[in-house]
């Protein structure tokens, strides 16, 4: 299996970030001398190379300011939070919704968010981007073989061997005549 296949799920997001100054999402491709080379998150998948100097964000570093016991909430929790509400797309639009409507669909995902310290602003970027990388990354929302349960598979797994097991001395008698 190639390394993109196996570490699935959210961990795919410390190779997602935000650049500072630039529209969407961009995919971490390699670091350089001068900066970072990134992709776009798009259809062009267009390749910059973003210098030292600018404010790049990685995804799985950033949180959600919240009132509860936790002061923040993992942006990948509220990403699936939301995968569980709205499915592969928020049809609610960023642009054209009121204050109102973006604070009412944040509340839905996460109903302790602080609303002092997290703005309309933070609400559209969460839907934009929680689209682009619907759109663009899907496996992120693939559960990751730990999340998935593995005790499931090791319990199906000795019913498989056993099944070759028993089936081997069919197929050794077949080949002897």
């Amino acid at each position: 299996m190639s390394e993109k296949v196996e570490s699935t799920g959210m961990d795919l997001l410390k190779e997602i970030a935000n650049v500072s100054g630039k529209g969407g999402l961009f995919r971490i491709l390699k670091p350089s001398r001068a900066g970072v080379i990134v992709e776009s998150l798009d259809e062009k998948r267009e390749k910059t190379l973003i210098g030292p100097t600018a404010r790049v964000s990685v995804l799985k570093d950033v949180s959600i300011f919240t009132d509860g016991e936790e002061e923040s909430a993992p942006l990948a929790d509220v990403f699936l939070k939301i995968r569980e509400e709205h499915g592969e797309e928020v049809t609610l639009q960023p642009k054209t919704a009121s204050d109102k409507e973006l604070i009412e669909f944040l509340n839905k995902i996460l109903p302790d968010f602080d609303r002092s310290k997290v703005y309309v602003s933070d609400i559209k970027k969460i839907i934009t981007w929680y689209n682009l990388l619907s759109k663009y990354t899907p496996e992120l929302f693939v559960a990751a073989p730990e999340e998935a349960g593995e005790g499931v598979e090791a319990e199906e797994a000795p019913e498989v061997v056993a099944e070759e097991i028993a089936e081997a001395p069919e197929k050794d008698k077949k080949s002897a005549k």
